[in-house]
């Protein structure tokens, strides 16, 4: 009659299945966090960009508010359903070439025929469809109303009002991390929001 296993085959055995047991959570625990450290990652990378998008439509914006306080307002006197005057145009082209020197897509903003005038006082808006689902928006007002605190620069708590020009950038950013949730949940949606900027400079005319 044969002996059974010996006392060592049998430790060697629970040993191996005890490996594969290690190894199989180990994997388990790899899958389940894999996907999660990969969301994270781009999400920070995602909202690093966010933000240097932020900082050169700032800057964008900036440009086109300092160089529009030097343009003199003697054009603004245009109907309210003509084209913007030249002043105004020329916001835009200083805002779309500064876009297209930091390498971020116009969405077609250099193309854009003058838009008319809107509201109450002098204000151009320029929509550009060319950047998918939101469209890339610039706002130029110039010579705001005198006293009107709201839409105007002021000095202090003093009644002193100051005719000014503002830029206003609406811009479409797709978040990255959106395709990468979609990757992992099939059929969820995309983000996509504008990021918004604004400067303010005083006429100098």
């Amino acid at each position: 009659m044969k002996d059974g296993p010996t006392k060592s085959k049998v430790a060697s055995r629970w040993n191996v299945r005890l490996l594969d047991s290690t190894e199989a959570a180990s994997l388990a625990e790899f899958a389940i966090a894999l996907p999660l450290l990969v969301v994270l990652v781009v999400g920070i990378f995602d909202f690093g960009g966010a933000f240097n998008m932020k900082q050169e439509l700032n800057n964008a914006a900036r440009e086109g508010a300092r160089f529009g306080a030097t343009q003199p307002t003697n054009d603004l006197a245009y109907p309210a359903n003509n084209p913007a005057p030249p002043s105004v145009d020329a916001i835009r082209y200083v805002v779309d070439a500064y876009l297209q020197q930091a390498n971020i897509n116009d969405c077609g903003l250099g193309a854009l025929s003058p838009a008319p005038a809107s509201g109450s006082f002098q204000q151009w808006i320029y929509t550009a469809n060319g950047c998918g689902a939101l469209p890339l928006q610039l706002t130029i007002e110039r010579d705001f109303p005198e006293g009107s605190q709201a839409l105007g620069c002021y000095a202090g708590t003093q009644n002193v009002y100051l005719l000014c020009t503002q830029v206003i950038i609406n811009y479409p950013y797709q978040w990255r991390f959106s395709s990468v949730i979609q990757l992992l949940i099939p059929g969820a949606q995309g983000w996509n929001t504008n990021i918004q900027t604004q400067a303010t400079a005083v006429n100098a005319d």
